[in-house]
């Protein structure tokens, strides 16, 4: 563990490892210590937050994962917005919010077309809005549907004003665990693939992580490595946000969700072993407020948005905020309560404000 500490101290790069050493045996405190040093190396005692909304297209979707509270597989419901109504839920946002985030179910009769008209619409309505949409699975899918290959799918998106991709879709890398709780779902090779390919065309994502379900310490690790690895190749990624699984209406309810201390360790170890990862983002309507304003003692920097009630993926897995809307006052408060100067971002956390 010294010889760790003395690594990160020096701001040298531990090797997996290493990484797993910290999961197995790492005491909380001395990770947050660890975790406290690298955040504040790179982004001093700044916490960031946006205005955004999300917008979830549908629910019907080819995939069906056995973690998934969303899909029709798991709701009495089948629905999807058209794209007049998604439209109308952009315009409706007060001008001040900042960003968009699309992304939801896999729909089967929908192509790379259907979603690029779709940005089309929403760029002519808010020409300031930064478009953050669709999931490298969603991507995959569209995509292919059209007969396209990927760097020219993205390029066209990209021309219909797509800024950025979010970083869902990853779930766990390891092609074993995948393959158990989501194997109609795309490859991690994909996945890495299409964020590659984005990144070499300019467009910046996130990346994710959904931990606490079947993986061990080894599989959190592997997947961690993979993309240090891409971000050494590409520098795209912006965020690094960890997903906790939650064991409500899925096929995975007897999985018993993990303690608050594993949340903790969770977020620790992705802000020492991502050294090249900017931000580390604490998803606040997965965890809740008050484990969200503690993850900043533990490495993370950034606790996305105000959101504005505007997703139902976690509030349906079980999560405590079941209605996600923080206002911008709410957002400072809680980071000045965790003693960090809060700071309003851009989507490429420039700060606004």
């Amino acid at each position: 563990m010294k010889v760790i500490a003395d690594k990160v101290n020096r701001a040298e790069r531990i090797s997996p490892e290493d990484g797993l050493l910290l999961f197995e045996h790492g005491e909380l405190g001395f990770l947050g210590m660890l975790a406290d040093l690298v955040r504040e190396r790179l982004n001093g005692n700044k916490a960031y937050f946006i205005r955004n909304f999300h917008i979830e297209p549908t629910n019907i979707c080819v995939n069906k994962c056995k973690f998934c509270s969303y899909s029709h597989h798991f709701s009495p419901d089948k629905w999807e917005l058209t794209r007049e109504e998604i439209l109308g839920k952009v315009l409706a946002q007060d001008k001040n919010v900042g960003e968009v985030h699309i992304t939801g179910a896999v729909h089967p009769d929908r192509d790379i077309h259907y979603y690029g008209e779709l940005l089309k619409l929403i760029r002519e309505a808010r020409p300031d809005l930064h478009i953050k949409a669709y999931s490298a699975v969603e991507l995959d899918y569209m995509i292919a549907k059209a007969g396209m290959d990927i760097e020219a799918g993205l390029a066209y998106l990209k021309s219909c004003g797509l800024d950025s991709i979010p970083g869902g879709g990853a779930e766990i890398f390891d092609e074993t665990i995948r393959k158990i709780i989501c194997g109609m779902k795309s490859t991690s090779e994909a996945w890495l693939a299409i964020h590659e390919a984005a990144h070499r065309l300019g467009l910046p994502s996130n990346a994710t992580m959904l931990y606490g379900h079947r993986e061990h310490y080894s599989h959190r690790i592997d997947h961690l490595d993979r993309l240090r690895r891409l971000q050494d190749r590409t520098s795209g990624f912006n965020a690094f946000i960890p997903l906790k699984f939650r064991n409500t209406n899925n096929e995975m309810s007897g999985i018993t969700e993990v303690s608050v201390v594993e949340d903790m360790k969770m977020y620790a170890i992705s802000r020492i072993y991502l050294d090249n990862f900017p931000h580390l983002k604490a998803y606040w309507p997965a965890v809740g407020r008050k484990l969200a304003r503690v993850s900043l003692s533990f490495g993370v920097d950034d606790l996305d948005g105000t959101i504005n009630d505007s997703t139902r993926i976690y509030s349906l897995a079980g999560a405590e905020e079941q209605s996600p809307v923080m206002t911008v006052s709410e957002m400072r408060e809680m980071i000045t309560d965790a003693q960090r100067v809060p700071v309003e971002r851009d989507s490429l956390y420039r700060a606004v404000n």
